[in-house]
């Protein structure tokens, strides 16, 4: 028999309060004391309360007519094998008894004919509708060497697609079918878009059309490129999604799925997305021209750390570190020097170094901007003419620098530095006025990231032309105080902080 024992009164009084949660979440507290009497049971703030999970249905009705699927065909080369496409795909598919979908079907490989002119599958991507007379977005990696584009609708009717243009550095590209009266998204305001926001995905991975899937925006501003800031999400994204959209809870449209980071090649809980406003900003110019035209000064730039921006006087690590000026730039004819730090654009905070460059590619060509450089301890304002963006340029092999006896004092030698003078041959190759090479680099030093070769440009904000100017700007310093040095390595300039030993 189950022996059942009482508390007396003078042992409830005693004992705390107890919380007694309900199943649905909500909670109450009552004192142990307070038994037999009716329980106090607060109210619930509107806070707490448990939001259901988000019906998607409507969204895949709204959006879907929308959303449709890319196949890319190449013509066979001379020589070239023509094999399966895909073997991890095709093994997934017969694992789980999925139809095999169209442009992953195996080639069976044939060595005893010529190539023909017959156009075989190369890929599987998505896209979306702009407007209703067949204007299609995508990725450019999708179309990109691509012989033929087929275009097939949710009612799975197929047209040949013409490509309209594609830009490569933001990864958009536009495509148009002869066909009217299609169904366009809407576009919407990634402005408004916040971390934690429910989004979804409609796309064609694997090649598997019509494919809905959903998760929350991860975060905003992710730098993966120099041209955009990318939305991170958790929705499920794998080969054959890139292109597709990426849709808020308005059903909106506020990016392009374009990116996974997976170390399998599936997916792995990150994806990226490019951000609508830029895409269409992209596709405007691809529509009317067929090509991107972008801004540029002509420097190559860097982030500026912590260490750096206390030591030269800056404050916050911000703005973009000027490691080199291309030599009759708009940057050159402007006055902008290597080891300059950009601060502001047209007047434009520049938070992070790679705000620099969206900000100068956005601009015209022509536009004639105001820039902002922070250097030797104080601002100083510019004025530069923005040209067009180039390809890159290939870089030059330094010369080897001639042989010069170095010099290192006590206090040289305190830091780890051994130096030598900078031939005027090789200052007039640099387009420098000044500068103290090193010849060796230990201890202090060493750790500061100097190396033999370098260039001492400035030490402590003191432009440096000697080795003797070097030791007069060590003389007056705080033996304690960190140091900084703006050097060049090769073509590119850079800040080491030198910390002495105590």
């Amino acid at each position: 028999m189950t022996r059942v024992r009482t508390i007396g009164s003078s042992l409830l009084a005693s004992l705390p309060a107890v919380v007694l949660a309900a199943g649905g979440g909500a909670a109450f507290m009552f004192h142990t004391s307070a038994i037999g009497q009716t329980p106090v049971v607060p109210t619930v703030p509107p806070a707490a309360s448990v939001r259901g999970l988000p019906d998607f249905t409507d969204l895949v009705d709204l959006v879907g007519p929308s959303v449709v699927n890319i196949r890319t065909l190449e013509r066979a080369k001379e020589g070239a094998a023509t094999g399966s496409p895909d073997e991890q795909m095709l093994e997934f598919f017969k694992r789980f008894g999925i139809p095999i979908p169209p442009g992953v079907t195996p080639r069976t490989p044939r060595q005893d004919r010529a190539p023909s002119d017959e156009a075989q599958p190369r890929g599987v991507g998505s896209g979306f509708v702009l407007s209703a007379d067949g204007l299609i977005m995508t990725n450019a990696h999708v179309v990109d060497g691509a012989d033929e584009l087929i275009v097939t609708l949710p009612d799975k009717r197929e047209f040949k697609a013409k490509l309209v243009g594609a830009d490569k550095r933001t990864d958009v590209a536009l495509v148009k079918i002869e066909v009217a009266g299609l169904t366009a998204v809407k576009i919407g305001d990634v402005n408004r878009l916040r971390v934690g926001e429910w989004v979804m995905a409609i796309g064609s991975p694997f090649g598997l059309e019509n494919t809905v899937t959903a998760g929350i925006v991860s975060a905003k501003q992710r730098d993966t490129g120099d041209f955009l800031p990318f939305i991170q999400t958790d929705v499920a994204i794998n080969p054959g999604n890139s292109g597709g959209p990426l849709i808020n809870m308005r059903g909106e449209v506020v990016g392009i799925n374009s990116q996974i980071y997976s170390r399998s090649g599936g997916f792995q809980g990150i994806s990226f997305a490019i951000p609508i406003d830029e895409a269409v900003r992209v596709s405007d110019q691809l529509k009317t021209s067929g090509r991107v035209t972008r801004g540029r000064i002509g420097v190559q730039i860097d982030q500026v750390s912590k260490d750096v921006a206390e030591a030269i006087g800056l404050g916050q690590p911000k703005g973009a570190l000027v490691r080199g000026v291309e030599p009759n730039s708009p940057a050159a004819k402007a006055g902008v020097e290597p080891g300059d730090i950009i601060v502001k654009f047209d007047g434009k905070e520049i938070d992070k170094s790679v705000d620099l460059p969206r900000l100068v590619g956005n601009t015209k060509p022509g536009n004639k901007s105001s820039i902002t450089v922070f250097r030797r301890g104080s601002q100083r304002e510019l004025s530069i003419v923005v040209a067009e963006l180039e390809p890159e340029r290939a870089e030059t092999k330094a010369a080897a620098p001639e042989t010069v006896k170095p010099q290192a004092s006590n206090a040289l030698q305190a830091l780890g530095l051994s130096l030598t003078e900078l031939p005027a041959a090789e200052k007039k190759e640099l387009n420098l006025k000044g500068g103290v090479r090193v010849a060796s680099a230990e201890g202090p030093a060493a750790r500061a990231g100097l190396r033999e070769g370098d260039v001492i440009v400035a030490i402590a904000n003191v432009e440096t032309a000697s080795v003797k100017e070097v030791e007069a700007a060590l003389s007056k310093l705080e033996k304690s105080r960190p140091i900084n040095v703006l050097f060049r390595r090769g073509e590119w300039a850079q800040y080491a902080v030198i910390r002495a030993p105590r």
